[in-house]
């Protein structure tokens, strides 16, 4: 019995193990791979024992029970399982070897798969952020190049400034030659410093962040392939420890079953020698021949399905093999190709090593070129100050030595003057003398006549002396209109002469009123003589000409002070008077200052040069510095002075004309409070509102208000303006800024946030002189590129001003945003299709507030600069077209331009230029632009040759008022 179980059991294991493993892949459990155990068989002692005292026993019975039978029969029962047995296990350990062999192919291969194409990945994101981190350091390289080109260009421009300063202080020439010369050598060094520190930090950042690169890349490929090596090792390993557990279990049910077939063929061999006789014995083998052979044939049934399942095995296996072969060819074009990438990368980022090192060193050429340039400009410009001290010793040594010659004769003139007045003495007393005792004609000395005539006496002598004539006849050359004014408001009018003796005898007039000797008609006012070659004359005709422009302009000013009409003067919150121009008076540093007492000073010189409104700070407490953050809107107390301050700055600017513009934050607020949930949204102060004032889709501080009519401004809360008692505190508000604290119209803070129609309720409320909102919004770019067409941005603006009812202006910022190009030579884009300027000033002029800078694009911030050596060009552009121009307080005080603005201030009010004037667009390409505004003045810009008397559709004669060569000209019809 224990022969036929042995087969019997064996045959059932086979089965099994040929199961598991049938198929092409195997999955494994992913536990198995992080095990890490040594390849060890174990085995169990006691086991061994077992099996070997059953191999034994099988034997021993073996030979015993098979002795009494047949040869033939014994030997055949015996070769048939000796070679069942052994041919089983030969196919046992082929299978599973070729097996094992697929198995761990299959997942070597497949884990690799995995594996190259995960670092793959990861790969190409490392270069994609390498080459856009790379492109970022190129573009910073650029805009540090820009930043060190455009300080050194500041620093030249702040060099030509300090030294036309120092020509015109009034101090002693060699005082100024000192004082010129130490600015320059400080400049030159701070020059050289800039330029070495500017390339220092570029070149040092560049060689740090060109080796940070390096070394990442070097990092990154180590840490790829230690990844990759540690992955196909775990695989490995993971994989022989799977099929060594899996074998060490089919070997352990095999020694089970072994156990229960001895124990089984120990029973049933005592059981057959204690209780069966030879005779019985004989029968039972003979029947259990019969049924081993069943057995036998069940086995070779079984063989045969083993057989065939062997054979799909194999094919199985070979596909498995076909697919490994081709996952290895994938591999190791994987790896070709990563290798080929890693080579291509390489050698890119050697390139680019060595255009960025080339490109250093020709900033460096460039600097250096720069500085050698910078130096020579230094140098001739020194010379040029030296000849021209020179020059100016020179004109004043032949001053000095005019002004003594003049003196000079001014003594002989008044010598000669006091022998002439006492001379006419004289002769007066001689006539009144002889009126008075009524002399007769005949009397008379043949050589004089003596005529009065209503005070004035004509004295007809022989005396041909200079003085005599100049007395009598006037001076040598025609008296100029100014001078004859002049004259005539300090001498007496005279009758004209009467040459008739007999009339002047006949007048009843008998005294004689001769005038003052102070108010004769002084020689020292005649014109010198053109013999008089040493005169000052021609030194002081220019210094003449430009007082007399300076006197006539403020004489004008005086004369001609707001001759407005009743269209004029009537006040708009939009457009105000229509001659509106707004000063912004901060910049985003003036909370450092007290600003309120530095700000008042200035109303007198805003006044004198055309200002008509000043646009204020916020004036209310805020958590941040610069006001624009309000908490408490009835404290003024803010960082730019206090409530009595603020009120004496604005009376400062009424008392010289000028419109004082609050800048009001209506947007936002932020909270005084916690609520209990933590969150910031509980207001203090007199307007204590709650949670139900926040619109409710602020997210960060849960209003319940309702959704917000504009967009979010995240930094603090948004005030619903749909509530009615909102609405009613903020006109309340308006109203006491404008009564009790002296404000004339608004400048209204980030109206994006809420509908133009709160806008339009609030003005309508408080009524303000004039208001401007900040719509601020982007420009349409392309590919890095400013669009040609910005109607959808100006449409935008427009439309918030509709929603407004018009009843407030907007900044043009569509306007900005284009010169920031077109006067880069793309004048072009000045002029839209229909011939109109571009920006809101060409659609609605009247509303359209232009401006170039203020606290958030220039000062400390910078957002948006612009470019500062347009900025005379920019100003010339907005001063002379319609709309309402805005100066930025840093342009007018700090970067010296208040000559400039002056001037083009005085060429609007001259032209009579408002906010709807109309423009005509003669010229607007790549060289220039010229337009016609209003009926009196044409403007040009750039550098192309034009000139309005030329052109015949131009009537009228044309004079130049200011003209800037290549930047801009202005002209006015006379």
């Amino acid at each position: 019995m224990g022969v036929i179980s042995l087969p019997d059991m064996a045959a059932g294991v086979i089965p099994n193990l040929a199961a598991s493993y049938s198929g092409g892949r195997c999955k494994h459990d992913r536990t198995l791979f992080l095990r890490r155990r040594p390849l060890v068989f174990r085995t169990n002692s006691n086991r061994k024992k077992k099996l070997s005292l059953t191999e034994h026993w099988l034997c021993k019975s073996r030979t015993s029970i098979f002795s009494s039978l047949d040869d033939s029969s014994v030997t055949d029962v015996v070769d048939n399982s000796d070679s069942f047995s052994s041919g089983r296990n030969e196919m046992l350990s082929v299978e599973e070897d070729e097996l094992m062999t697929a198995k761990l192919a299959l997942s070597e291969a497949h884990a690799r798969q995995e594996a190259i194409e995960k670092e793959r990945d990861q790969l190409l994101e490392e270069l994609a952020c390498f080459e856009a981190k790379q492109q970022e350091y190129v573009a910073t390289i650029l805009h540090d190049k820009d930043m060190a080109v455009s300080e050194l260009e500041a620093a030249k421009s702040l060099f030509n400034q300090k030294l036309q300063e120092s020509v015109q202080e009034k101090f002693s020439l060699q005082d100024k030659l000192v004082l010129v010369k130490q600015d320059a050598v400080q400049l030159a060094v701070q020059v050289e410093r800039l330029a070495e520190i500017a390339f220092q930090q570029a070149t040092s950042h560049i060689l740090e962040d060109a080796q940070l690169r390096v070394s990442a890349a070097e990092t990154t490929a180590a840490e790829a392939s230690y990844r990759i090596e540690k992955q196909i090792k775990d695989m490995t390993e993971g994989t022989i420890l799977s099929i060594v557990e899996q074998s060490k279990n089919a070997i352990e049910k095999a020694l089970d079953v072994a156990e229960k077939a001895g124990d089984h063929a120990s029973k049933a061999a005592s059981a057959f020698n204690d209780s069966m006789s030879p005779l019985d014995e004989l029968a039972s083998v003979q029947s259990k021949n019969i049924m081993l052979q069943g057995a036998v044939n069940d086995l070779e049934s079984q063989l045969l399905l083993t057989k065939s399942d062997v054979a799909k095995l194999k094919l199985e296996l070979e596909k498995a093999h076909a697919y490994a072969n081709l996952l290895e060819v994938r591999a190791t074009d994987a790896e070709k190709a990563l290798v080929e990438f890693q080579e291509s990368s390489s050698k890119e980022s050697l390139q680019r090593e060595q255009e960025i090192m080339s490109l250093m060193e020709q900033m460096k050429k460039d600097s250096s070129e720069r500085n050698q340039a910078a130096s020579g400009a230094f140098n001739v410009e020194l010379q040029s100050i030296r000849d021209a001290v020179a020059a100016v010793k020179e004109t004043v040594h032949s001053k000095d030595d005019a002004y003594l010659r003049r003196c000079e004769a001014l003594q002989r003139s008044l010598k000669s003057s006091e022998a002439a007045t006492k001379m006419w003495r004289q002769r007066a007393e001689t006539a009144e003398s002889l009126l008075l005792k009524e002399r007769q004609p005949g009397d008379q000395e043949e050589d004089s006549i003596f005529v009065v005539n209503g005070g004035r006496i004509d004295l007809l002598t022989n005396d041909d002396s200079q003085k005599w004539k100049l007395l009598s006849d006037g001076p040598r050359r025609e008296i100029p209109q100014w001078m004859a004014r002049r004259i005539c408001t300090i001498r007496t009018k005279f009758p004209p002469r009467k040459i008739d003796v007999a009339e002047a005898l006949s007048s009843e007039f008998r005294s004689l009123n001769l005038p003052k000797p102070d108010e004769v008609w002084s020689i020292a006012l005649e014109k010198p003589k053109e013999g008089d070659t040493l005169i000052e004359h021609a030194f002081e005709k220019e210094t003449i000409e430009k007082k007399r422009k300076a006197l006539e302009r403020v004489l004008q000013r005086k004369t001609t002070q707001w001759q407005r009409t009743e269209e004029q003067t009537k006040l708009e919150p939009g457009t105000g008077t229509g001659r509106e121009i707004v000063f912004q008076g901060f910049n985003w540093e003036s909370w450092r200052k007290q600003w309120y007492l530095d700000l008042a000073p200035k109303a007198s010189d805003l006044s004198k040069i055309g200002v008509t409104s000043v646009w204020f700070p916020p004036p209310t407490e805020s958590v941040a510095p610069q006001g624009y953050m309000p908490s408490d809107l009835y404290n003024l107390n803010s960082a730019y002075g206090t409530k009595e301050e603020l009120q004496h700055c604005i009376a400062e600017m009424h008392a010289h004309d000028l419109l004082a513009l609050g800048d009001v934050v209506l947007n936002h607020r932020c909270a005084h409070k916690q609520s209990p949930n933590g969150v910031w949204n509980i207001f203090g102060g007199k307007l204590a509102w709650g949670p139900e004032a926040i619109v409710c889709d602020d997210p960060n501080f849960e209003g319940r208000g309702n959704p917000s009519s504009g967009d979010i401004f995240h930094a603090a809360p948004n005030i619903d303006h749909s509530k009615d008692f909102v609405r009613k505190d903020i006109k309340e508000w308006l109203n006491w800024l404008r009564s009790d604290i002296g404000f004339d119209g608004w400048r209204l803070d980030f109206v994006r946030g809420f509908s133009g129609t709160h806008v339009k309720e609030y003005i309508e409320a408080s009524n303000p002189a004039f208001a401007i909102g900040e719509y601020w919004d982007s420009l349409a770019y392309e590919n890095g590129s400013l669009c040609y067409n910005q109607d959808a941005h100006r449409q935008r603006i427009v439309n918030w001003i509709n929603a407004t009812g018009g009843s407030s202006s907007a900044f043009d910022v569509t306007t900005k945003g284009i010169l920031h190009s077109a006067l880069h030579n793309q004048y072009w884009r000045l002029i839209d299709p229909q011939g109109k300027p571009t920006g809101v000033m060409g659609w609605w002029p009247s509303r359209a507030v232009t401006f170039l800078e203020n606290h958030d694009t220039g000062s400390t911030q910078g957002h948006w600069p612009f470019p500062r050596e347009k900025l005379t060009q920019g100003y010339a552009y907005i001063l002379t077209h319609p709309g309402t121009p805005t100066i930025f307080y840093d342009h007018l005080y700090d970067f010296g331009l208040h000559e400039i603005l002056s001037e083009l201030i005085e060429a609007r009010r001259r032209a009579g230029i408002h906010c709807r004037s109309a423009v005509k667009i003669y010229h607007a390409n790549n060289e220039g632009y010229v337009a016609h505004i209003g009926d009196t003045l044409v403007m040009k810009l750039g550098h192309f040759d034009w000139n309005p008397s030329k052109e015949n559709h131009l009537e009228g004669s044309w004079q130049k008022f200011v003209d800037k060569g290549a930047d801009y000209i202005v002209w006015l019809r006379q």
